[in-house]
């Protein structure tokens, strides 16, 4: 039999503890889900590859990274959710394309400066009005869910996290590459957009509740959600 790495969180016992403390979380994020999804979605659907995606989170979870296991399982399970959802993408296609397009100036810029990608010098790389790039960042969040595997080429994800004898050390390697990748790109995010990601993922709180916690609106809250996640996005295609 191939050997492989052992899995980050090594104890066998520990990772059961942390799937079964977890299951929960799969259920509040299928629901969580529902609201923003057309109504022929299933939430047994969601929840069976949320269910993967939790698999996926205990048996590559490494703590010394310094985010916490339900913000990255959180993050994991909804992008399983959304490889499901992927399928029947109602999205057009120009959101992903704009979306990308915030991506690509945001990884330009910050190379050239050194520092974050401010709002207004993104919009200007774009040759847009800061106005149409806020529109463009809601309409990424609210009608095609963000799922933080997306960067990875299809060929190189390892969806069938249960079945061990289907993943090559290739794939290995680069599936723990991309987490360490997405765990520091998260601890380089602005303050204010860690804080968005972890009430979101973490707390579970919907956009509105976040926007009472911040004092600013819901239109502001999906602004800054959908930057975090294009700042992602360029870090980690870096």
């Amino acid at each position: 039999m191939m050997a492989y790495d052992a899995p980050l969180v090594d104890d066998f016992h520990e990772q059961e503890s942390l799937i079964t403390d977890h299951i929960d979380l799969v259920k509040r994020i299928a629901y969580h889900l529902m609201g923003r999804l057309p109504a022929h979605t299933e939430v047994d659907d969601l929840m069976q590859a949320g269910m993967m995606g939790l698999l996926e989170a205990a048996n590559n979870y490494d703590p010394s990274r310094g985010a916490s296991f339900s913000t990255f399982a959180g993050i994991r399970i909804r992008g399983a959710m959304l490889d499901e959802v992927r399928r029947h993408d109602w999205t057009p296609r120009s959101v992903h394309q704009k979306h990308r397009r915030i991506s690509e100036a945001i990884r330009a810029i910050e190379a050239e400066t050194g520092r974050h990608a401010a709002p207004r010098e993104i919009a200007e790389r774009m040759d847009i009005s800061l106005e149409d790039y806020h529109k463009i960042l809601r309409d990424s969040a609210g009608c095609k869910l963000f799922s933080l595997d997306e960067p990875l080429d299809d060929t190189l994800r390892t969806k069938q996290v249960a079945n061990a004898d289907t993943v090559t050390p290739d794939e290995m390697l680069c599936e723990s590459q991309f987490r360490q990748a997405l765990v520091e790109a998260i601890g380089r995010l602005p303050e204010r957009e860690q804080l968005v990601l972890s009430l979101y993922y973490e707390r579970e709180l919907n956009l509105r509740e976040i926007g009472e916690v911040l004092g600013v609106s819901e239109s502001r809250v999906c602004q800054i959600q959908g930057q975090a996640h294009a700042r992602l996005r360029a870090s980690i295609n870096r």
